[in-house]
């Protein structure tokens, strides 16, 4: 029922514009190396290996040898690609084959007497490492860590090392995903493309789960005992290796600590080891009144673990982070957590892509992305389809969204028992590394969509079970053995009933018409403007919808997906995201935020009541006005006369806040009648408030965008600072707009950037980043930090420049040092220069160009009113 008052008077209040958060969060997440957290005073000491790789892409002979000379190689750091790609470039058009690192590095002498660990956390394809010219390991597979130990291979402190790295991201049958990248609906994104640390311990030390291959141990390993709201028990495994020749006895402290910083628990243990011997040290620690993990509230607490010698001294010691708290899958009463039935889980996929730098993602953006996310509503996600970086699982913990851990795999299957056996080792190693998230909710230990043999499906889920006692599985229905024997089945709501299990929807939204062409309406590129980013909000809102049946049994379901990413069989990327590959939003993303409750509160992410007018008040714009808002009604007030209100169209079951759409409240040859001939522009205007109880929340104003005038630079971080190690890097986001600010959604402009300072641009003309076309109002460039923490500055001007262009705009910022130490003989060249020399001179002032503009308007009015 629509409401109509003329003439109604609105008093403007001083509120947000939506989304309801004012400002940017400043704040820094701890990262995390080689699984653990830091512990100040441990004895163990952790340091940045990214910087001074020297790099070619290429097969080339002898680069392993010592006496090679790699002067001419260009020196980067990781992460790192071994080839950008443009924003579109989807289909197969990135670099397969061979790429070489070789890193020249000293032993600092502080580090005598030490084990000193290379860790990588991943690496695409098959990597071969070599030290001083010897092979030392061969590792397979792109997803997952592996590392050298310096010492036990005669280096001391104060050697001259060399470190080479020969990756492969061609494709290989013998090992997963093993299918073949020109039939992938992903893509083989070669380099280091994750960290590398370098860790030094004591000969005395806690152990690296992947490393040690124990079941069920290794590191440390968090065990939950009862957990109600009173008090909760936790087992804390610790695993421990003697490497010394001769035997120690040890002490291991434990102790829990809260958000605040206080110790809520403590226990010690002692331990004797011999010679090259490890064990395992279990302690319990009991927590009254705990705070317990939910995705609403996601409470953490840090276990530090010290070791020490019998006087005190310390050893080695590391922080693991955890979250207290306890799922049950109960069937066709759904999913229970902490003792309470859970709400619907609602969110998405996660493919790790992103525009132009492939998977070699800074940790900074993979907080960024998993912000988004939350702040897009989203309470799992469901990675695709491999484990993701850890910085993305330690975000996931922090901004309380429950994931579901994939094996690397999608559609292939591989007869050859050796193949088996790799995925079962990823299966462990996976567990390993990520099973002390609090935000795992399952694992998904077989290969995605895939005809595999029962055996197969019972040994995996008897591995995941011996790995992680009583954590739960989750597969596709039909595929062998899951329906009969896994915790949790992927299906449909229709499914409930037909099934004992609980039922998750892994992927909904997709609307293809075939596989080959793959039309839909759920897949809108930004750069195609307002009415597909509508209909595809629109496609994406009615499948959100049938994600909520009333029947409990059906816990939830993940979007495909997120993000536009590239896709190795497709000529076109995927465009189905709610963001695109550099996160700027769509329409459906605020869709998506529409159904986060206005309640729901988190310091570290922008919430609160909000509303988003999927309208740009252009010539071709809809007669409909489409609104999306987490409020009870809106009040739209139309061009300052009249006022429409609505109630949001709720229903029960169904999703939580639906669309409201104003029918038939805009004709573009109606508006532009105030403008034009009436000088009452300022009136052309859609006001939206959002109402609560009756009362007004949050209110947002959109005009129509006149001639481009300016440019506009923002710094998209999700309120992190730049890093300077050399590899983070923030988008800065060039837009379009008016006199006053409004974007001008159909300019189309190519953006020009320049940078001075501590910063480079990533990428050139040869891929569209610079310059970069303005899609739908806007142009991105990704800003990467030097190794020196200081100034920058960017500059974006339009390419060709001239009285009446848009004016340039200047953005400032500063890098921040890095929290970890950066080893490196040879730091990266920072190249800041453009091939474009064209610079304009203007000659008008703005006083004159106004008076020109005026005369223009005035004979144009006078004409047009002549000819009426």
């Amino acid at each position: 029922m629509i409401k109509r008052l003329t003439l109604f008077t609105v008093s403007f209040f001083l509120m947000s514009i939506c989304p309801c958060f004012s400002g940017q969060i400043e704040y820094q997440p701890k990262i995390s190396a080689g699984g653990f957290y830091d512990l100040k005073n441990s004895d163990r000491k952790v340091f940045n290996f990214n910087v001074g790789w020297r790099f070619h892409k290429g097969d080339i002979p002898n680069a392993e040898t010592t006496e090679f000379n790699d002067s001419n190689w260009n020196i980067v750091s990781t992460p790192h690609t071994v080839q950008l790609m443009p924003a579109e470039a989807s289909g197969s058009r990135n670099y397969q084959g061979v790429a070489w690192y070789r890193k020249h590095f000293t032993v600092n002498k502080d580090l005598k007497n030490r084990l000193i660990n290379i860790y990588f956390e991943a690496a695409m394809g098959k990597s071969t490492v070599y030290l001083n010219g010897k092979e030392i390991l061969t590792h397979l597979g792109g997803y997952l860590p592996f590392s050298i130990e310096l010492t036990q291979l005669g280096i001391k402190a104060g050697d001259e090392c060399l470190i080479a790295v020969k990756t492969d991201n061609s494709d290989d049958k013998n090992f997963p995903p093993g299918k073949k990248q020109t039939t992938l609906d992903f893509t083989y994104h070669g380099g280091i493309y994750r960290d590398v640390w370098m860790i030094a311990t004591s000969k005395t030390f806690i152990t690296d789960p992947n490393k040690t291959n124990k079941v069920a141990g290794g590191g440390i390993f968090v065990q939950f005992g009862d957990i109600c709201k009173t008090k909760a028990e936790l087992i804390i495994n610790t695993d421990i290796h003697n490497a010394d020749t001769k035997g120690k006895t040890i002490i291991i402290h434990q102790k829990l600590v809260d958000k605040n910083g206080q110790a809520v628990a403590v226990s010690q243990g002692k331990l004797s080891l011999k010679a090259d011997e490890s064990k395992n040290n279990a302690q319990k620690l009991l927590v009254k009144h705990p705070l317990l993990w939910h995705p609403d509230s996601p409470n953490l607490y840090s276990i530090e673990t010290l070791i020490t010698d019998s006087k005190g001294n310390a050893i080695d010691g590391v922080t693991t982070r955890t979250g207290i708290r306890k799922i049950e899958f109960r069937g066709k009463d759904g999913l229970w957590l902490n003792g309470e039935p859970c709400d619907k889980l609602i969110g998405g996929n996660r493919h790790q892509d992103y525009a132009y730098v492939g998977n070699a993602v800074p940790n900074s953006q993979h907080w960024r992305d998993a912000k988004k996310l939350r702040e897009a509503g989203c309470r799992i996600i469901r990675v695709a389809h491999y484990p993701q970086d850890p910085s993305f699982m330690d975000a996931c913990d922090e901004l309380g969204m429950f994931v579901i851990v994939a094996t690397p795999g999608w559609q292939y299957w591989n007869k050859d028992p050796q193949f088996a056996e790799l995925v079962y080792d990823d299966i462990r190693n996976m567990i390993r590394r990520d099973r002390n998230h609090p935000s795992v909710l399952m694992w998904e230990p077989i290969l995605n969509e895939t005809r595999f043999p029962l055996e197969f499906s019972l040994k995996a889920q008897q591995i995941t079970h011996q790995e992680m006692p009583g954590s739960s599985c989750a597969a596709d229905n039909h595929s062998a053995g899951v329906a009969e024997n896994y915790e949790v089945v992927y299906g449909w709501p229709k499914d409930t009933g037909s099934y004992k299990q609980c039922i998750f929807t892994r992927e909904f939204g997709e609307n293809v018409d075939d596989w080959y062409a793959h039309n839909t309406n759920n897949r809108a590129s930004r750069s195609w403007g307002e009415t597909p980013l509508l209909i595809q909000s629109l496609q994406l809102a009615k499948a959100y919808n049938e994600m909520y049946p009333a029947s409990r049994q059906f816990i939830g379901g993940a979007l495909w997906h997120p993000f536009d990413h590239q896709r190795g069989y497709h000529p076109d990327p995927y465009w189905g995201g709610i963001m695109d590959a550099f996160r700027q939003p769509k329409y459906s993303y605020y869709m998506f935020k529409s159904q986060v409750p206005a309640t729901f509160s988190n310091p570290l992410l922008e919430t609160g009541p909000m509303l988003f007018i999927a309208h740009e008040i252009s010539p071709f714009s809809s007669s409909d006005v489409t609104i999306f808002t987490n409020c009870d009604e809106v009040r739209l007030i139309v061009y300052e006369k009249d006022t429409l209100i609505q109630k949001v169209p709720r229903t029960n079951p169904g999703m939580p806040n639906p669309p409201v759409t104003f029918k038939n409240v805009y004709d573009f040859n109606q508006m532009r009648v105030l403008p034009y001939v009436e000088k009452k522009w300022q009136q052309v205007s859609f006001i939206a408030e959002g109402l609560i109880n009756g009362k007004v929340v949050c209110r947002e104003k959109k005009m129509p965008s006149r001639r481009s005038a300016k440019l506009r630079l923002s710094i998209d971080n999700a309120g992190q600072h730049l890093t300077a190690n050399g590899a983070d890097f923030i988008p800065v986001i060039c837009e379009v707009t008016d006199d006053d600010g409004n974007v001008r959604r159909l300019a189309k402009e190519q953006i020009l950037f320049s940078v001075e300072g501590e910063g480079e641009i990533i990428g050139d003309a040869i891929i569209g980043a610079n310059p970069r076309t303005v899609e739908f109002g806007s142009a991105p460039v990704l800003i990467r930090s030097t190794t020196t923490a200081g100034k920058i500055k960017v500059k974006a001007r339009v390419l060709f420049e001239g009285e009446h262009a848009p004016t340039p705009a200047v953005i400032e910022f500063e890098s921040v040092p890095s929290d970890f130490q950066l080893i490196y003989n040879e730091k990266p060249r920072t190249v800041n220069k453009s091939s474009y020399s064209f610079d304009y001179q203007r000659q008008l002032s703005e006083e004159d160009k106004q008076k020109a503009l005026n005369e223009v308007e005035l004979q144009q009015t006078e004409f047009g009113e002549k000819n009426q």
